[in-house]
């Protein structure tokens, strides 16, 4: 290897930063800014940390790295997400008598019977939705101690129970329905987080890379509508049985690849092999004058010199220098345009957790996450009463099972569009405008047109706001807390989705079906929970960027005074 090629790799890895961090290093900020990867702490944890050992990418052949990131977005969307698609298999469900022998048992005249079979699937769909998300705690700390092999088999064991206790529901005594989709639901958080690690394999295109693994989460709710299909084409002869057990079929291969072909440790972020470059220059320091050296301590300081020459030559064949300039540039750009970049950075977890910023994101974030989970199960219930017409609101579930998967598709150009090139405050109120668009396009009864621009808003909203709250939080809490934080919201919300189960029993019991009156309260706190977080955030952006002004028109004028010294 050139010394030319050294040199520049040495160049990019000194390259200044900006940090507004209170209680951090500059090495540790400096591969903060070098990390591609934009996960957050769980998944890409300091070095500090009993955990296993993750490794560089260059160590690995492109074609077998290709190769991985391929399966990856297969298992993604094969299993993810598969859960979400519970407006497709619910009808399926409901055809093929779930429910129906114990609410039969309970109730006597039919409305009643069809009522509480849709109580118990959703909550059945519930139960799977809270699961979805506080799993994110848990198996963020597995990743990090056992890494994405142990996550990835674990995650085939879940799908594997979950869709044999689907299969073989009405033969146990127990309720498998809900027991198997919250299999399912655990199954999805590890496949899918344990593949995130990934878009480390090819540095020069991890976001592409989260972007096709993003795709495939939200596109994986499709599969329940595929089966929805083939079910009605064989006249119901395909049921969800045999469907189930050929999707065992999942689990085998995504456990067959985890032992043969995919990683057993995580890959290392480019600020991770830059801190493995600087450390054996510190830890093996040139000798003074005096000092004497012997044969093994020589040894030594020349394998790892040699380590960290290969280190180097690995980071400029999978990255390049000019390319990570040019990243470190435009996260720093983008950090800047956010206004709150860094305001919490520093903080401990818990000094955060109490804060305004916190608190105000976690309750958006609640109201928001039950209103998304209560449309997705009652979609079909609550336009039959606004369009007065079964059949009319079967044909709009059909159109949300498609849209569904195919908006989380078409919404990751625009998504990372608003965020890189917009505020905080921008994109918060974007997030409040949207929610309330959609809040009043769900009271509007006996309209074709706003039910569809409904669906339509409603399935662009869905991850422009899962991925504007992982935004904020990296951007004002940083990720040396992400993981704990991002963590604490999204568990939190997961845990109070439990109330979506009283919104079902005031939508079908209380107002008989009518969802109006639960649309228009939701619609409600959430326009006010909104408008609080935007004016919190906006006049906090206003003091951060009045007091960036003052410190700017202090060091002009100091600036302006030497140089009036030095023509003097």
């Amino acid at each position: 290897m050139s010394m030319h090629r050294v040199s520049s790799i040495e160049t990019f890895t000194t390259v200044p930063t900006a940090s507004r961090s209170r209680r951090t290093s500059d090495a540790s900020t400096r591969a903060r800014k070098l990390s591609f990867n934009p996960l957050p702490q769980r998944w890409d944890p300091p070095t500090t940390i009993d955990k296993l050992a993750a490794v560089g990418a260059f160590k690995v052949p492109r074609w077998k790295r290709l190769f991985q990131v391929a399966v990856g977005v297969v298992s993604c969307f094969c299993a993810a997400g598969i859960v979400f698609g519970y407006a497709a298999i619910k009808p399926v469900l409901k055809a093929e008598g779930a429910y129906r022998r114990t609410c039969t048992a309970q109730n006597e005249s039919p409305d009643a019977v069809d009522t509480c079979v849709d109580l118990h699937l959703n909550l059945m769909f519930t139960v799977a939705a809270v699961a979805t998300n506080v799993a994110a705690l848990p198996v963020g700390a597995i990743l990090d101690h056992f890494g994405p092999r142990v996550c990835g088999l674990l995650g085939s064991f879940f799908l594997a129970a979950g869709a044999l206790l689907m299969a073989f529901e009405s033969r146990l005594e127990f309720d498998a329905l809900l027991l198997g989709y919250f299999c399912l639901a655990l199954g999805g958080p590890f496949t899918y987080i344990s593949s995130f690690q990934l878009s480390n394999a090819i540095p020069r295109h991890s976001g592409f890379i989260l972007a096709l693994l993003t795709g495939a989460f939200d596109a994986s709710s499709a599969l329940f509508l595929i089966y929805r299909i083939i079910y009605q084409k064989t006249e119901g002869a395909f049921n969800h049985r045999r469907f189930f057990l050929a999707y065992l079929l999942v689990p085998a291969a995504i456990a067959l690849f985890q032992v043969t072909l995919m990683p057993s440790q995580s890959y290392k972020t480019v600020g991770e092999l830059v801190e493995e470059i600087e450390e054996p220059l510190h830890a093996v320091a040139e000798p003074g004058p005096y000092d004497q050296v012997d044969e093994e301590t020589a040894l030594l300081r020349e394998e790892e010199r040699q380590h960290r020459a290969d280190v180097i030559e690995g980071i400029q064949n999978v990255l390049g220098s000019s390319k990570a300039d040019k990243q470190t540039e435009r996260e720093e750009h983008i950090n800047e345009i956010s206004g709150v970049w860094g305001v919490m950075h520093g903080y401990s977890a818990w000094e955060q957790i109490r804060s305004p910023w916190f608190i105000l994101i976690c309750l958006f974030t609640i109201i928001q996450m039950t209103r998304i989970n209560y449309f997705v199960a009652t979609i079909r219930s609550q336009y039959e009463y606004l369009f007065g017409s079964h059949e009319e609101a079967v044909a709009l579930n059909n159109f949300f099972d498609v849209a569904l998967p195919l908006g989380g598709i078409l919404a990751v150009p625009f998504i990372g569009t608003v965020l890189d090139r917009t505020s905080t405050v921008t994109v918060l109120v974007v997030l409040v405008t949207m929610a309330t668009i959609i809040g009043v396009l769900g009271v509007i009864p006996h309209s074709t047109v706003a039910a569809y621009t409904h669906v339509i808003l409603f399935v662009l909203y869905r991850p422009f706001y899962y991925t504007a709250v992982s935004d904020y939080s990296a951007k004002v809490f940083g990720f040396e807390t992400f993981g704990t934080v991002y963590g604490t919201i999204i568990a939190l919300s997961g845990v109070l989705n439990f109330t979506q189960e009283g919104l079902d029993w005031l939508f079908e019991r209380r107002f008989d079906g009518n969802p109006i009156p639960v649309n228009v309260f939701l619609l409600l706190i959430s326009l006010a929970v909104g408008l609080a977080l935007v004016g919190f955030v906006w006049a906090k952006a206003r003091t951060i960027r009045r007091g960036v002004l003052e410190r700017e028109a202090r060091a002009s004028g100091a600036l302006g005074q030497q140089e009036a010294v030095v023509d003097f």
